[in-house]
């Protein structure tokens, strides 16, 4: 069942293009992140499904029910926003009730002191606190339901925030960016967290973000979004592993893919930065080729040889338990990178020579237009040995 369906979407701001005819369908229960660099129009998109925004064209649907013509409250979803959005004069308390006052009560009957004396009133208040203290204790939060957002953590307001969307009870959950406003080792247990929230409720996510660590770890499957369009959806895996096309590639891991310029020679073999490379001999020779290669294909030889790369090492990254080699390679402007095991630092040092072999079977192909050569129209095979 489709729990999110988006069809057609386009969005303009003046003569500013940011959405272009966009389709996506999000499965119930699903958490699906949005990721793309600033400016791609990923938080627009949110906002529209969100019913902050209204689009040009096209249409949403939430639960099969189509919500263009409903106002945001109406639309059974429950956003979390970048800056938390926390009201800085009402407690914790005060804050996650708001939203089931604003649904439950009348304007008379929010009145202070008058709203009290009317029928009912007491005891829907009393309903709505019993859901805030559940809610706040399956966040552990119980205990600052008396403070103020100024005398909270950062992490802190964040729970608040997503405490706030939960007591709703909503189809669907729109979060914006809402780890980039804390520190690193708050954004890895907050990661945790979300997702294990996601686990318990069985809702669906929709989640943006522009760090592809968050994306990568915590979705089901991955919206990559590039100038106003989505470029590819799936699993963070297969975003990983078999990207749709170079600019898809580029975008995702860290350090990012190496990509290199080859030329091919006939006989099922590339050119590449004075080496060569074993090739699917059934490529289109004519057509000029991108090698792209993760830092982590690439492994320490000996000696050079064919599917080898040779080049000067420039220097040497140590992080933690990863040791980045940074290689000048000939053809190249951009050194290239090789994730190789802490064993060899002392191996290694500035201005040598270094061997580094590809796994070809990890290599990615692209054509001139950027598109991905997949298997059985040019991707890199080990068709020759090490010892060849």
């Amino acid at each position: 069942m489709v729990g999110v369906s988006v069809r057609g979407i386009s969005k303009s701001f003046g003569s500013a293009s940011i959405l272009n005819g966009i389709s996506l369908d999000i499965c119930d229960g699903e958490f699906l992140t949005l990721l793309g660099p600033s400016g791609c129009g990923k938080s627009t998109l949110l906002r529209i499904i969100a019913g902050l925004e209204q689009q040009d064209c096209g249409t949403i649907e939430v639960a099969g029910i189509k919500v263009d013509h409903l106002r945001p409250k109406l639309r059974d979803v429950a956003m979390v926003f970048q800056s938390y959005a926390l009201y800085p004069h009402l407690t914790v308390s005060e804050n996650m009730a708001l939203p089931l006052r604003m649904r439950r009560l009348s304007a008379w009957q929010r009145l202070p002191v008058i709203g009290a004396l009317l029928p009912n009133v007491r005891s829907v208040c009393t309903e709505i606190k019993t859901e805030v203290a559940r809610t706040a204790k399956a966040l552990g939060i119980d205990h600052l339901l008396s403070r103020k957002p100024s005398q909270l953590s950062g992490g802190q307001r964040q729970r608040v925030a997503v405490g706030r969307a939960m007591v709703r009870h909503p189809a669907v959950f729109l979060m914006d960016e809402p780890l980039s406003n804390l520190d690193a080792k708050l954004r890895v247990q907050m990661r945790g967290e979300i997702k294990e929230l996601h686990r318990r409720l069985g809702v669906t996510f929709v989640y943006v973000t522009h760090d592809q660590t968050e994306a990568m770890t915590m979705s089901d499957r991955v919206a990559v979004m590039l100038d106003g369009q989505v470029a590819q959806v799936a699993s963070p895996r297969q975003i990983y592993a078999c990207p749709a096309d170079r600019r898809v590639a580029e975008l995702i891991g860290a350090p990012k893919i190496n990509l290199l310029e080859a030329a091919p020679r006939g006989e099922g073999l590339l050119a590449i930065a004075g080496s060569t490379l074993a090739v699917d001999n059934v490529l289109d020779f004519g057509d000029s080729v991108t090698v792209g290669i993760r830092p982590e294909s690439l492994q320490f030889a000996d000696r050079a040889g064919l599917n080898t790369l040779t080049g000067r090492l420039r220097y040497v990254e140590h992080v933690g338990a990863d040791l980045f080699a940074y290689v000048d390679v000939p053809g190249s402007r951009e050194p290239l990178v090789a994730r190789l095991p802490v064993e060899l630092a002392s191996r290694l040092q500035s201005d040598q020579t270094l061997h580094l072999r590809v796994r070809c079977e990890q290599a990615l192909l692209f054509s001139a237009d950027g598109r991905r050569l997949s298997e059985g129209d040019g991707q890199v095979t080990p068709l020759r040995s090490y010892a060849e």
